[in-house]
């Protein structure tokens, strides 16, 4: 289901797949585009002369570009006895399970999130909408771990649709 292999120590690893193709597609868009103008670079009709500096700096570019597109494959989450571990674009942050009140889906929302105490939360990109089924058996099952690991006393009581 999730593409990743659990480890030992993380009973469930969900990353987002669409996003994922999305960004390295994009990627791969931008260092093939800036490098095929770096190379045309030389056969300009407009009367500037560009140096090889020039078109290293343009495929230079595309690349610092696609990096910063390969940044929106990050997003991911484990789950296990030590807790829940969320990583989004630039941290990871380990949420103990003491602390951890439910996963929502609010309507409209783009991706779920983690519920903590004082009505605060954080978002869990690597669920995310545009991933449709997946993002659902990701939900079910992080509810079903939550329900084994979970003190009793936070886990609220969600009706989850079996069908």
């Amino acid at each position: 289901m999730t593409g990743n292999t659990p480890s030992a120590e993380w009973d469930m690893v969900v990353k987002s797949r669409k996003s994922a193709r999305y960004a390295i597609a994009t990627a791969v868009l931008l260092v093939v585009a800036h490098t095929t103008v770096a190379v045309l670079l030389r056969v300009s009709p407009t009367g500037v002369y560009f140096r090889t500096a020039d078109q290293l700096a343009m495929a230079g570019l595309g690349l610092l570009l696609g990096s910063l597109a390969l940044v929106l494959t990050r997003p991911r989450i484990r789950v296990g006895p030590a807790g829940v571990a969320v990583r989004n674009l630039l941290s990871e942050r380990l949420i103990e399970w003491d602390l951890v009140r439910g996963l929502s889906f609010p309507d409209g929302a783009m991706w779920a999130r983690i519920d903590i105490p004082d009505d605060e939360f954080i978002n869990v990109m690597a669920i995310q909408s545009n991933d449709r089924d997946h993002a659902v058996a990701a939900v079910r099952q992080f509810r079903t771990l939550e329900r084994r690991y979970a003190p009793a006393d936070s886990v609220p009581d969600i009706a989850v649709d079996q069908d």
